[in-house]
């Protein structure tokens, strides 16, 4: 009796034993794949859309990704939808899915989302025809049509490639750190003729596509490019963009080439209405319906700090910065 008392004990005790490096090993697993989860990027194979009917919506997103003023432009062979000839992938390049470029692989899990510009909770359709309405300067796709519903399905099937929640580089714009001093045009101008103008012209009207049905690089101002309001005519959320992304033949992926004053400085530029007219200017005035909920270097007031419309555009950005955060408020940018 006492003999099996004995091994009873021991069983017992290898089990716990067992059971505790088994869960060692799990915890090790599971830091291991925290540590690593966002240390590398997602690629996205094209080949791999399914050959089926949802497969071949997949496939028209994509193409209205990379070719949507050829579809849906103000020429577009399947409605006439777009006020300009951009296409989507000239700002989120390689049809969403280039990291550090307004990446839009993990947005059908992100979605519906509240959006401090409308002040409501937004479906993805509508986010989608925002885009449509303000950098296309366009009217909204019908929520039914055809080209909504394969702009849904590519998002959904692009984010099957990352389960939920996941970290991996680039899903997010890059960080940027705010010097002491406001962006300036006047440098920012230097800074375009040195990088931009080979592509987008002293005019900043970018180059047509052979058969003009859209861009290769697109229009940066002008009666064609994006209206006031949008997420490219803010200088903090345009200079992330660009250091990650420009020059395109001298960055690469990770290492930028701008540095973070350079990259806001021709963001500054770009963005210089004094000298560059956009289309729909009036449309400026009817976003952010919580003053709370502005990003910080939205120009447009009334404000909830102290700081003007000028600082707000040019900066610097951390006196606002620290103002918001003594209040107790969140930043956005």
């Amino acid at each position: 009796m006492k003999k099996n008392s004995i091994i009873s004990l021991i069983a017992v005790l290898i089990i716990f034993i067992l059971n505790s490096c088994n869960s060692s090993n799990a915890k090790s697993v599971e830091a291991s794949a925290q540590a690593t989860d966002a240390d590398y990027y997602i690629t996205i194979d094209a080949s791999k859309i399914p050959n089926d009917k949802f497969g071949e919506s997949v496939r028209y997103g994509r193409e209205l990704m990379l070719r949507t003023a050829y579809y849906i432009g103000p020429n577009g062979i399947n409605g006439k939808y777009l006020g300009n000839k951009m296409n989507c992938t000239n700002c989120h390049q390689d049809a969403g899915t280039k990291p550090y470029s307004f990446n839009l692989i993990t947005t059908n899990d992100n979605y519906p989302q509240f959006r401090g510009r409308e002040g409501k909770v937004l479906t993805l359709a509508e986010r989608v025809n925002n885009c449509v309405m303000h950098p296309h300067n366009g009217r909204p796709l019908p929520l039914d049509s055809k080209e909504m519903v394969a702009f849904l399905s590519y998002y959904k099937w692009i984010n099957s490639f990352v389960s939920k929640d996941s970290l991996f580089n680039g899903a997010k714009s890059i960080e940027i750190s705010f010097p002491d001093i406001a962006a300036s045009p006047e440098r920012g101008k230097a800074l375009f003729i040195e990088n931009c103008v080979r592509c987008h012209g002293i005019d900043g009207q970018g180059q047509y596509n052979a058969d003009k049905s859209g861009y290769v690089y697109p229009p940066l101002w002008g009666e064609f490019g994006y209206q006031p309001g949008s997420s490219m005519h803010r200088i903090i959320k345009q200079a992330r963009w660009l250091k990650a992304n420009m020059p395109y033949d001298k960055v690469t992926l990770g290492k930028p080439y701008l540095t973070d004053t350079e990259a806001l400085d021709i963001a500054a530029y770009v963005n210089d209405d004094s000298i560059h007219e956009r289309p729909n200017a009036k449309t400026h005035d009817i976003v952010y319906p919580d003053n709370k909920d502005k990003s910080i270097d939205y120009d447009k007031g009334p404000f909830v700090d102290i700081f003007s419309e000028t600082q707000h555009k040019y900066g610097p950005y951390q006196p606002i910065i620290g103002y918001w955060k003594k209040q107790g408020w969140k930043p956005v940018y």
